[in-house]
C-alpha cells in the first residue's frame, strides 16, 4: 500500500488545507492526517475538537485516516511505517522552510517529503489569518467549509 501523511495543526483546517488533503488521497491508498500537538500553543480549538471537524469535512474520502500525534513527525511515520509526507507550498518563503525540515527528515529517517503547489485560489490562506477575520466579523464562509465556520463562529461567540 502507498501511505503518505499530512502533517499540520490544522486550527482549524481550511480549504486550502482540504485541497491540499484531497490530491494526496489520490495519489496514496492511505492519506493519514497528523494532527501536530504542540503543548507550547494554546489553539483555539482542542485537538480532538480538530480531530472530529477533519473527519466531518473528509468523510467523502475514504482512505483518510485522522489522528494526532505528539513529538517527531518522522517518529509518528516510523510507527506506521509511512514512507512520504506531502506539505502544500504556498510561497517561496514556505518552500525555504520546509526544504530545510524535509532535509531533516529524510536524515533522521529516510522518510520522503514531497511538496504540492497550493491551488492559487488559497495561496494566501492560513489558519491564523482566518482566525483572525473571523475575530472581526469578515466573511470567511469561501476559505472554510461550512462545519468549521459553524464551529468557529460558536467558538468566537464564547470567548
Amino acid at each position: 500500500m502507498r501511505r503518505a501523511v499530512c502533517p499540520g495543526s490544522f486550527d482549524p483546517v481550511t480549504n486550502g488545507h482540504l485541497d491540499i488533503i484531497a490530491r494526496a488521497s489520490r495519489l496514496y491508498d492511505v492519506v493519514h492526517i497528523a494532527v501536530m500537538i504542540n503543548k507550547s500553543k494554546q489553539g483555539l480549538f482542542e485537538v480532538d475538537e480538530r480531530i472530529a471537524l477533519i473527519e466531518e469535512v473528509t468523510a467523502d474520502l475514504d482512505n483518510v485516516v485522522v489522528e494526532s500525534f505528539h513529538g517527531l513527525l518522522v517518529d509518528f511515520c516510523k510507527q506506521r511505517d509511512i514512507p512520504a509526507i506531502v506539505k502544500g507550498l504556498r510561497a517561496v518563503s514556505d518552500f525555504d522552510y520546509e526544504l530545510q525540515m524535509a532535509q531533516m527528515n529524510i536524515g533522521l529517517s529516510g522518510v520522503e517529503t514531497l511538496f504540492v503547489p497550493t491551488n492559487p485560489a488559497y495561496s494566501f490562506l492560513s489558519s491564523s489569518l482566518v482566525k483572525e477575520v473571523a475575530q472581526w466579523g469578515g466573511d470567511i464562509s469561501h476559505l472554510v467549509p461550512g462545519p468549521v465556520l459553524e464551529a468557529l463562529n460558536s467558538r468566537l461567540r464564547q470567548r
